[in-house]
């Protein structure tokens, strides 16, 4: 997912968001331990993901203090 399209959702979509990211990633690796993963690079896609939006909750956090 772009940055920009990131930065155009609230803290609780980005929070949501997180959370639905977090629950594929859980589902992928049960695949990959089973044998039936279908695309291994969309793994580390979903965790670039997740860092992006750790990275934008942080910013508006300090912004806000």
């Amino acid at each position: 997912m772009k940055i920009a399209k990131l930065r155009d959702m609230s803290t609780e979509e980005l929070g949501r968001r997180k959370e639905e990211i977090e629950k594929q990633i859980f589902q992928l690796r049960l695949q990959a331990s089973t044998g039936q993963m279908e695309s291994a690079p969309k793994v580390a896609g979903l965790r670039k993901d997740i860092a992006r939006i750790l990275t934008l909750l942080q910013e508006r956090k300090r912004s806000a203090a």
